[in-house]
């Protein structure tokens, strides 16, 4: 049984592209509106907020480069095995990570990503 490369049709393409534009403006939004803004860290410093935790729990994931692990690790099980799916998990994440300057490993991810529409795809219909 020949398989064809990984190539999502029409409707999974809307899907891939909502849904990759909603993380890439979530991300732009985080960082240029919370994070970088020397007034909203001043004055988070003495409010508990959910926009001040929230923008904690951004700057605390950032040190410890969980977006760009997340992006590497999605990516990973894309290459092996694409699904749209975990093409569509895998865009999320290394959109925020680029973003959010965890830049080498999200890179990286959006490499894998890229050969992995090279990939053999079971899901194809023939």
């Amino acid at each position: 049984m020949a398989y064809r490369n990984f190539l999502p049709g029409s409707r999974a393409t809307q899907l891939i592209l909502v849904l990759g534009g909603f993380a890439l403006g979530w991300a732009i939004y985080m960082r240029y509106a919370l994070v970088e803004q020397s007034a909203i860290g001043l004055a988070c410093r003495g409010m508990e907020t959910t926009t001040c935790e929230t923008r904690e729990l951004v700057i605390t994931l950032y040190g410890y480069s969980v977006f760009g692990i997340a992006a590497i690790v999605t990516a990973l099980i894309q290459f092996i095995r694409p699904t749209v799916p975990m093409f569509i998990v895998s865009l999320m994440a290394t959109s925020v990570g680029v973003v959010m300057y965890n830049n080498n490993l999200s890179a990286l991810a959006a490499g894998l990503l890229l050969i992995s529409f090279a990939r053999p795809w079971r899901g194809a219909r023939a």
